[in-house]
């Protein structure tokens, strides 16, 4: 049996309103399983100490000060769940969160140490989850978040500053195994169709594909395509590293090498594996570039089969804090990845000023938006269903196979979500719609299979054999 210190860590007479009203603490919410022979808040309670100023033990060093930035449990529900399964609410005060020395401000690194660190590992329970955390305004302003997001690439593109919509993107395909010219006539193939290209996670400076001859080659593909279209393209670079001086002179070496287009590059920093430090190292020495967070390897963590470590709710917020222009958000249900129709609320949390999460409503205060981008099976097919799910359409989505797949080719791949896109806007049947667009009609023969499942007519009516 653990110490029991809910004595001294929880506090349920504590008023969560009151505790907004003040702005003195960051608010967590936690799926927990004691262990059998564990008690609930006394459980509860050892992760508050964990967490904070506490140990397994009474320590002699403890003064009235460190008492007073204990972390507290002011809310438990035992049978929230069912299974044994409980939600616990924890109180952090602000003070327990490190500053930076050079400018004052938090860190992500050492803020979720705190509320997803050691607590993580302790023995007296079975499962332990966040699920939710509320930030006050104190704590917003001491945050970076993003210095740019889709507003910028709507200017770029020379949309409308408000509501510019849909931005078409792909991943080049195979995501490894091209050398250096097949992979910018790749990226030339679908830029004579749509806006963006991103590079995949493993993607980088692989010896069959080095940097400093491919990125040459990408700069001058951008060029052709737009003086072939007539439309501004863009570009994101994977300049993921170990060492931040990697990730910089990654950086830099794009930029200069992109020269005249050097706003049409965006920077890829697989942030899950990277962590804060990677993401933190672009945003603030390349501020006027968009960071485009990729979050390969998250699944470990925040899939909702695990019985511990955090939501992608969670890390998806955190993201905006960090100051990501952009993250993935997953399909919410519509692509091959894990998640469901009411993930739309992972993207509103972000790209809101003003949204619902789980257990707390967040105010962001002016804090600049974070974009969706949508990735992971996705076609034309089944994009009309995810719009209409989202509501909106003001995103980035990266369909590798739904444009490298379509059987007249990326180009006509990139066409085809755009028109499924405009399909969704004008309300309109997809079959009827298909009838008079070709590129979108020939996704249905490219993706049978998606096609047979959410339109079974589908052959009949476009008269495919």
């Amino acid at each position: 049996m653990a110490y029991d210190q809910s004595h001294r860590y929880s506090n349920l007479k504590l008023e969560e309103a009151k505790l907004i009203a003040e702005g003195n603490h960051v608010l967590c919410a936690y799926r927990i399983q004691p262990k059998p022979g564990h008690g609930f808040l006394a459980t509860a309670a050892h992760v508050a100490a964990e967490s904070s100023t506490g140990t397994n033990v009474e320590v002699s060093t403890t003064d009235d000060f460190t008492r007073g930035v204990d972390a507290l449990v002011y809310s438990v529900d035992e049978r929230a769940f069912g299974d044994g399964d409980g939600l616990i609410k924890i109180a952090f005060p602000l003070e327990l969160f490190d500053r930076n020395l050079t400018d004052g401000r938090m860190m992500l690194s050492q803020f979720t140490s705190l509320i997803i660190g050691n607590n993580q590992g302790m023995a007296d329970f079975v499962g332990l989850r966040l699920l939710d955390v509320y930030l006050p305004p104190k704590a917003l302003t001491l945050f970076d978040g993003p210095a740019v997001n889709i507003r910028e690439l709507w200017r770029i593109l020379g949309r409308a500053p408000v509501d510019g919509g849909f931005l078409v993107g792909t991943i080049i395909k195979p995501k490894l195994g091209l050398r250096p010219k097949p992979f910018a006539d790749a990226a030339y193939d679908f830029w004579l169709g749509g806006d963006f290209i991103k590079n995949d996670e493993p993607q980088g400076n692989q010896p069959f594909c080095p940097m400093r001859e491919v990125i040459p080659l990408m700069a001058d593909a951008l060029r052709r395509a737009q003086d072939k279209t007539g439309e501004a393209k863009l570009f994101s670079a994977n300049i993921t590293a170990d060492d931040p001086r990697e990730i910089i002179a990654r950086g830099e070496y794009i930029l200069e090498t992109f020269g005249n287009e050097a706003n049409h590059v965006a920077f890829l920093v697989d942030g899950f594996v990277a962590g804060p430090a990677g993401v933190a190292t672009v945003r603030r020495h390349f501020p006027s570039t968009f960071l485009h967070y990729h979050r390969a390897g998250h699944g470990a963590i925040t899939s909702g089969v695990n019985p511990r470590g955090y939501s992608t709710f969670v890390h998806i917020k955190l993201s905006r804090l960090l100051g990501a222009s952009g993250i993935h958000v997953g399909t919410m249900g519509y692509g091959k990845m894990e998640g469901g129709k009411e993930d739309r609320d992972i993207a509103y949390m972000i790209e809101q000023d003003s949204a619902d999460g789980p257990y707390f409503h967040q105010e962001w205060h002016g804090m600049r938006a974070t974009t969706p981008i949508i990735s992971g099976g996705m076609n034309a097919v089944r994009a009309p269903g995810f719009f209409d799910n989202l509501g909106h359409g003001n995103l980035i989505m990266t369909a590798g196979g739904g444009c490298y797949g379509h059987v007249d080719g990326p180009a006509a791949g990139a066409r085809s979500l755009r028109q499924s896109y405009e399909c969704w806007k004008a309300k309109a049947d997809p079959l009827e719609w298909a009838q008079s667009h070709r590129e979108f009609a020939r996704a249905f023969e490219s993706f049978p299979h998606d096609a047979d499942a959410l339109y079974p007519q589908w052959r009949k009516v476009l008269k495919v054999g």
